[in-house]
């Protein structure tokens, strides 16, 4: 199975598409196309723990996790919570 490079960009855009009301700001750590930070907030999280926030991130990125992103630090809020927060 051939790897495709990832863009923070493309990252951005399945977190938008696969999670309600989803605000994301995606960036490329090293410029690898491997290595991302993400913040994300949806309203999917609300009520959720931190873990399950992150599962549901990491749910809508799933065919993709380990085969075209290597690594993903991973900030999470709730719509409250990410006023602030962008930028």
């Amino acid at each position: 199975m051939e790897r495709c490079v990832f863009s923070a960009e493309r990252i951005k855009d399945l977190l938008e598409k696969q999670l309600a009301d989803c605000e994301a700001v995606v960036i490329d750590d090293v410029g690898d196309g491997e290595h991302f930070s993400a913040r994300v907030a949806s309203t999917e999280f609300v009520g959720k723990s931190l873990v399950q926030q992150h599962q549901l991130v990491y749910k809508a990125l799933a065919e993709h996790m380990h085969r075209d992103i290597h690594a993903l630090a991973l900030k999470t809020y709730t719509p409250d919570r990410w006023s602030g927060q962008e930028g």
